[in-house]
């Protein structure tokens, strides 16, 4: 054997140990899940790198021309050269662009443990290769078949025999050797060559039909000539009863080498589709978020007095949803997106009662308070980071549930990683131009290729996060016509600070955003235009105070650049009856208008404030008196007050069995103004309650697999494995018998007091076993450093620092080796 293949690793474990630690360190940030635990030496570590789950978790992330090459791996021999996998993925004629990625691939895959060993013995990790080799259930993206070996394994040494001959080989004296030349034969380019140029053209037809897969295909028990020619020389293989397949070597030369019809080692660009005035797509993405606060605003004060009731199964009822899509005057989905929003922002949550309904928490009244960017930024950034996605509403589960608004069963953990893709891309483009969406999808899909199909035949579920997203950062105003806006741009981190210092936290971006947002936002008014039609038009947001106000005195009959308010007299029964009179609803509409108050709201508001109060509604059940008996001789008379069933108390009061917010709607009804009494016979101002929530935290999104680890914990966990692994694979020359395996020392108290006290004089490092208080059995690395008082005092090379162990704890002791 010569020096270069004996320095060879033969493991994954060796390949690993003969990394240094900045590699360690980059395979633990590329795979998070090998670090928790961290693993206590190398040969862990590499074991949990070839489990299923974490393999399959690093497929996952692999780009397209990456999984192209894996899966190319996965068909050639193990160990392969590098120079065999070149052509497998350039093809005999070679492919410039093939050439200049593979490198960087290969060293990718290195990285990752996914594969390992030097240039001329290249090895898929065996799970890998499990699972992208391919096999008649599990037909490979390749649409190569088996080998020449795998297909004629249960076949007959007789068969196999007819076929070499056929084929023009000579005979040879066992099936290994005859399967080992009808493989030669296959991978020859010139002898290949010669054997299909006697193929019948029928047949050549065949091998063109299977040549890029499946290449599995049917024949009869009595095969047509064109097939028998086929079968006869091999390169049509039976593998069941009336099925044949192409073998993967046949197929390779068929196809010039190719493993993939297609290779992608170039990612597909982004092309812009439309270009736009930076500042147009700042300013329309501004107005926009404007409009979503004020969405969100609305949605929040329509559940102000306590929203809808939370179903059993948690979520929102599809008829409340639709109640809600009306109120906001948006699509289902839209009004379903608004209300995750909220929720994600902390917003909005159930109460918790025994009736329990959706209200704001406590955080809405905060976040009014908030200057409008600010309020803006905090919704964008729950945005960005929620894992609930608003569009899975309205389909199914796994268990043929309806997804509900505010309901389980949404978070999609990929979600933020997709939307802050996503962006990204935007962002890699010229500021104002927008890219064609397929192209963004198509950028997507090449990042993270689709592995396996739908059951359901719908999109993948990437795919349909990327619309989403698209959709979703438009209405929230984080881009405008399609373009990234600045402010998109800082949140996403994508814009340098002032100073051009780094961005270091999601924090940090938002706020940058919100300060790049503030200038652009309108400014609100403090004024609206009155007109004679008892309408107000408010020309843009108006000032907190006036716009409650406002909302009080009069109903929104339209929306959009400007706000259209329509005074009628319920509004102004409303304002009444919310403690307001009519002395002070004329001033506040002259101090606010920029026009004239028109006579006919002047009139509107004196005639209804005349007739409010005129009766007044108490307990009996319930009462009405009123100082004109007329009146009330009025309303005994028409007909339409016979369900009220009053009857005379007195000549100025009249009772009914109902309760006193049932006569106050029947008497408004019949044209009537009552104002409510107390029981001392004040009139009650009827303001409504805000219902809130009790403190609500604002839900967590759920993880993609463990968290990426930091700096700290890499060195730390870098550090740790190889102090295991030194404890693992130091030679040990124990006084007594070897412990055998992963068996701990063991040694008498006597020879371990006395070998530490040695190990102390000498400052030497030993080997110990120690037993904590829990009972866990552990090997360590120590160097003593002081024996006292039945402890001893050492550095734990396993751990990396300091540590006092109790004597009675360490099973034994062993020297290590001087070597």
């Amino acid at each position: 054997m010569s020096p270069e293949a004996s320095s060879a690793p033969r493991s994954l474990a060796e390949a690993l140990r003969a990394r240094d630690d900045a590699s360690l360190a980059a395979l633990l940030r590329d795979r998070p899940d090998l670090v928790a635990p961290v693993p206590t030496d190398l040969t862990q570590l590499a074991t949990r790198a070839g489990t299923r789950a974490s393999v399959l978790r690093a497929l996952e992330h692999l780009d397209r021309f990456a999984l192209q090459t894996a899966q190319a791996l996965a068909v050639a021999p193990d160990p392969a050269t590098y120079d065999t996998l070149h052509g497998l993925l350039a093809g005999d004629d070679g492919d410039p662009a093939v050439t200049e990625a593979l490198p960087a691939t290969v060293a990718a895959l290195r990285r990752q443990a996914l594969i390992w060993g030097d240039d001329d013995r290249l090895h898929l990790v065996r799970t890998a290769r499990e699972l992208l080799a391919p096999s008649a259930r599990h037909p490979s993206p390749t649409g190569l078949g088996p080998t020449v070996r795998e297909a004629t394994s249960g076949m007959s040494p007789g068969r196999v025999q007819q076929i070499v001959n056929t084929a023009g080989l000579p005979s040879t004296h066992d099936p290994v050797s005859a399967v080992a030349a009808l493989t030669a034969l296959f991978t020859d380019r010139k002898r290949m060559d010669a054997l299909l140029a006697g193929a019948p053209e029928a047949a050549r037809e065949v091998l063109t039909r299977l040549m890029w897969g499946p290449p599995y295909g049917q024949v009869t028990a009595d095969p047509a000539a064109h097939l028998r020619w086929l079968l006869d020389r091999g390169l049509l293989l039976p593998t069941a009863p009336g099925t044949v397949v192409l073998p993967r070597e046949v197929a390779l030369h068929l196809r010039g080498g190719r493993a993939h019809q297609v290779p992608e080692p170039v990612p597909p660009a982004v092309e812009p589709s439309v270009a736009h005035d930076p500042r147009i797509v700042d300013a329309t993405a501004a107005g926009q978020a404007y409009t979503a606060l004020a969405t969100v605003e609305e949605l929040l004060k329509h559940w102000d007095q306590g929203g809808p009731a939370v179903l059993r199964a948690g979520g929102l009822s599809v008829r409340d949803l639709k109640r809600t899509a009306v109120a906001l005057d948006a699509p289902e989905p839209v009004a379903a997106f608004w209300i995750e929003l909220a929720y994600a922002a902390g917003l909005l949550a159930s109460d918790g009662a025994a009736d329990e309904r959706y209200a704001p928490t406590p955080a809405y009244d905060t976040w009014l308070a908030r200057p409008v960017a600010e309020r803006w930024g905090r919704l964008a950034a729950a945005w960005l980071a929620a894992t609930r996605t608003a569009g899975l509403i309205g389909g199914r589960d796994i268990k043929d549930r309806t997804l509900s608004a505010l309901g389980p069963g949404l978070d999609r953990s990929a979600a933020p990683e997709v939307r802050h893709r996503v962006l990204t891309m935007l962002a890699g483009l010229p500021a104002g131009v927008a890219p064609a969406p397929e192209a963004v999808l198509t950028r997507l899909t090449w990042e993270r290729p689709l592995r396996t199909p739908q059951r359901d035949g719908t999109e993948d579920l990437r795919v349909r996060l990327a619309r989403w997203t698209l959709s979703e950062a438009e209405l929230l105003g984080v881009t405008g016509r399609g373009a990234l806006a600045g402010h998109g741009r800082a949140l996403l981190g994508a814009a340098p600070e002032p100073d051009d210092t780094p961005l270091s936290s999601a924090e940090q971006h938002t706020a940058i955003a919100v300060g790049l947002l503030a200038p652009l936002l309108p400014e609100p008014l403090d004024h609206v235009l009155l007109q004679a039609d008892l309408t107000a038009v408010a020309p843009g947001p108006l000032l907190r105070p006036l716009a409650e106000m406002l909302g009080v005195l009069a109903d929104v009959e339209s929306k959009g650049g400007a706000t259209v308010y329509r005074f009628t007299p319920a509004s102004v029964r409303r304002a009444l009856d919310a403690g307001q009179t009519a002395a002070d609803l004329h001033a506040f509409l002259a101090q606010h208008s920029r026009t004239p108050v028109p006579q006919p709201l002047t009139y509107l508001i004196d005639d209804v404030a005349r007739r409010h109060g005129h009766l007044r509604v108490g307990v009996a059940s319930a009462y009405v008196r009123c100082d004109d008996d007329s009146v009330l001789n009025e309303i005994i008379a028409d007909k339409r007050a016979a369900a009220l069933r009053l009857r005379r108390l007195a000549p100025t009061v009249l009772a009914a069995p109902c309760d006193p917010a049932t006569l106050l709607e029947g008497l408004r009804s019949l044209g009537y103004a009552p104002a409510a009494e107390s029981a001392q016979g004040d009139v009650l101002i009827t303001r409504a309650d805000a219902h809130r929530t009790p403190p609500r935290t604002a839900p967590e999104p759920v993880p993609e697999g463990p968290p990426a680890p930091d700096s700290v914990l890499l060195t730390a966990a870098v550090r740790a494995i190889r102090a295991g692994d030194l404890a693992a694979t130091t030679p040990l020359k124990a006084p007594g018998p070897q412990p055998a395996g992963g068996e701990l020392p063991r040694t008498s108290p006597a020879d371990t007091l006395a070998t530490m006290q040695a190990a102390v004089m000498t400052g030497e490092a030993v080997w110990i076993g120690y037993v904590n208080a829990d009972g866990a059995a552990s090997q360590r690395v120590v160097a003593p450093i002081r024996v006292e008082g039945g402890f001893v005092t050492a550095y734990d090379h396993t751990a990396d620092e300091v540590r006092t162990y109790p004597l009675h704890r360490i099973t034994g002791v062993a020297e290590l080796a001087e070597d």
